[in-house]
């Protein structure tokens, strides 16, 4: 009598999920005789140069369903998601759904499945800003409390949960799964030219020439959040930060994400910034791209979630341009490499020089070994 297999249903919604997914699709399709597996895209990210490039450069699978969500506010973006994937999950009845990070979709499909009556796993679960200017502070909440399962990345998180009254019994510390990726694709990332890459996706409006790019000689930056890159006289100064006190030290490449360039430019900050001598503007990168700038950066400047953890592993100095973060574990003060600097022009100064001045050094949290996803299947495994 052939036994009955696990299904698994799993949700990715914007590019932050995508390197979090690959390493447990990879997983589940060792097991094709025990393991039942759907992949949803929710489409929340549309833009296929954030998107679709990074399911070909990590070699998911085509999705089995895409939801096709796309742009909207935060309600709107919630609401489609819940209403298209109840149709997805009625129809095909998944055993347990699996929702990753912290977007409007890990949220939207956390809500739709507990009220199918359908069991629900999230990955990074028990992360914490305590802010709740946060949309993503309110995803990760509701997420945790609906969940069955709370696959942990470190003892922060676990410590998180069970203040808030989840028990042992669902706590789950897994390790942080985004590093399996790293690990995965760091070879590949290793081989490729920072200079090529600059070369290959400068901007095309940009006038300043690109200067020849030695690993731990370059800053790299990115920025997207609304606390950064909305208010004028927050990103003026910034700008100018950067400008003055970073590109005249050394090289500095600026992916500048779509939201971020309209901003500037609405703000009149872009044309400053095409012929700045130092300064390297792209368009935004690929996975790999990215790593190999992380591998290489004498400092990272970042209001990026993920790029903390992969500086934190890789020993990347990074400043962190947010007034608090949902992954302490990456901060100088539980031995990583991370500083909080929020957006305050003379705290980011001092902070800049005492990061371009400090040796590049690894801090591996426990569990952060390249292999989460396999402990998240065995998990599910030990299920049947």
């Amino acid at each position: 009598m052939t036994a009955t297999k696990l299904k698994i249903m799993s949700v990715v919604g914007a590019r932050p999920n995508f390197m979090k997914i690959a390493p447990l699709v990879r997983e589940m399709a060792r097991f094709p005789d025990r393991l039942e597996h759907t992949l949803v895209h929710t489409g929340q990210h549309y833009d296929a140069t954030m998107s679709d490039a990074f399911f070909t450069d990590l070699q998911i699978p085509k999705p089995d369903v895409d939801l096709e969500i796309g742009s909207g506010t935060h309600a709107e973006q919630v609401g489609r998601t819940m209403m298209a994937f109840e149709k997805v999950v009625r129809d095909r009845r998944p055993d347990w759904v699996v929702v990753v990070g912290d977007v409007n979709a890990t949220c939207a499909c956390s809500i739709t499945a507990k009220k199918e009556h359908i069991k629900v796993a999230h990955i990074e679960a028990g992360l914490r800003s305590f802010d709740l200017d946060m949309p993503e502070e309110i995803n990760r909440m509701v997420t945790d409390r609906l969940s069955d399962l709370l696959f942990t990345t470190d003892e922060l998180a676990d410590a998180n949960l069970r203040k808030e009254g989840v028990p042992d019994t669902r706590i789950k510390r897994v390790g942080n799964i985004m590093i399996d990726t790293l690990e995965q694709q760091r070879a590949t990332a290793a081989a490729l030219d920072p200079n090529a890459i600059c070369a290959g996706h400068v901007l095309a409006d940009s006038c300043a020439p690109i200067p020849p790019l030695r690993d731990n000689k370059f800053a790299v930056l990115t920025l997207h959040r609304p606390s950064n890159v909305d208010d004028r006289a927050i990103l003026k100064g910034m700008v100018e930060f950067l400008t003055q006190d970073v590109a005249s030290l050394m090289p500095l490449i600026w992916p500048v994400h779509p939201r971020t360039r309209k901003q500037l430019e609405t703000f009149g900050l872009w044309k400053d910034l095409l012929s700045c001598p130092g300064l390297i503007l792209t368009k935004p990168l690929g996975y790999h791209d990215m790593l190999r700038l992380t591998m290489g950066a004498r400092v990272m400047l970042t209001d990026s979630g993920g790029l903390q953890e992969e500086c934190c592993v890789l020993g990347t100095p990074c400043l962190t341009l947010r007034w608090n973060t949902e992954r302490p574990v990456t901060l100088v003060e539980h031995g990583g490499v991370s500083v909080l600097v929020g957006n305050d022009v003379p705290r980011l100064r001092a902070e800049f020089r005492a990061a371009a001045a400090r040796a590049r050094a690894e801090h591996r949290p426990a569990l952060w070994d390249g292999h989460t996803a396999e402990r998240i299947v065995a998990c599910f495994l030990e299920l049947k």
